[in-house]
């Protein structure tokens, strides 16, 4: 019975480990992404803070990373950049953020 017990916590403190590992690589990504966001369409300092705020905010609304997307579409909408730039960034900041964590 202790054997199982000791196994049970090993696993709930992994799944634990697991999840805030995911939850700092998703935050780190969001800050890639404000900070390419930013730059183009050329925010200051202060507006860049602002606008990693706002992709926080945006990132809680719906589970998975679709209304990061969404948010980001909308805020380049005038910029000409495709949905799949968008995406192939998203990835691209997902995976350098995921690097930095190993």
């Amino acid at each position: 019975m202790n054997t199982f017990e000791d196994r049970k916590k090993s696993f709930e403190k992994k799944f634990a480990h697991d999840e805030e590992k995911l939850f700092k690589i998703s935050a780190k990504r969001n800050k890639y992404l404000a900070e390419w966001v930013s730059t183009i369409l050329k925010y200051t300092i202060v507006e860049q803070e602002k606008y990693l705020q706002d992709i926080i905010k945006a990132d809680f609304q719906e589970v998975g990373d679709e209304d990061v997307f969404k948010k980001i579409k909308r805020d380049l909408e005038l910029c000409n950049i495709s949905d799949q730039e968008i995406r192939n960034k998203m990835k691209e900041l997902n995976d350098k953020a995921k690097s930095e964590f190993q």
